[in-house]
């Protein structure tokens, strides 16, 4: 088997590839080191990830970068979480695609402007924004998961858990009761046991 390694704090995007690596079971290494740290500009860092960021993958020593690029590796690797068919990897693939092109970017415009960023920082307007273009990704995924339980197929796959990875915050939002399908799908994503375990190491209260 190969040797992993993920690299990156659980409190950050990591905490996608970790969540991952336990839903698979398989053994990994983790190094910690925390996203604002000056050594991911330094070698070795740097030349695993030119980007200078995290996480960064180890397979057997060669680099990968890219969160959720890494859990689409994983799940098609070891032939999990991945459909039963071409056709239904090809709709995880749509989905991870959609999750980082047009969830994760307001998701993430609402959580700097309303908790990440210093008060003095953080603009209203730019999260109230953020809400109101959340309405049309979230009718979206509402109307999938009102004909379904899950994305893919009949069962869990990278899918959501790449989508429900991007789109954590939404459970914080006042519009969550809005979208009562993708409420619970997502309580019901992080409600597994890798998940938590993940939220654990992350550092969440649950």
């Amino acid at each position: 088997m190969s040797k992993y390694k993920i690299i990156g704090v659980a409190a950050s995007r990591a905490a996608r590839n970790i969540w991952m690596l336990e839903e698979l079971g398989v053994p990994y290494d983790h190094d910690p080191i925390h996203y604002t740290d000056p050594a991911l500009k330094a070698a070795p860092y740097i030349d695993w990830n030119p980007n200078g960021s995290i996480p960064i993958f180890l397979v057997d020593g060669k680099p990968m970068f890219e969160s959720l690029a890494i859990n689409m590796y994983l799940a098609g690797k070891h032939r999990k979480f991945c459909g039963a068919s071409s056709e239904d990897g090809g709709r995880c693939a749509q989905w991870t695609l959609w999750a980082a092109t047009t969830l994760e970017p307001l998701v993430g415009q609402w959580a700097y402007h309303t908790m990440f960023l210093p008060e003095p920082e953080r603009n209203p307007a730019l999260a109230a924004e953020a809400l109101v273009k959340l309405a049309k990704p979230l009718a979206v995924l509402e109307g999938e998961l009102a004909k379904r339980a899950y994305l893919v197929g009949r069962g869990f796959t990278v899918a959501d858990l790449n989508v429900a990875a991007a789109g954590f915050r939404v459970l914080s939002m006042p519009l969550a009761a809005d979208y009562p399908h993708v409420k619970a799908w997502l309580e019901r994503c992080w409600a597994r046991p890798a998940a938590l375990k993940t939220r654990r190491l992350r550092g969440d209260k649950i």
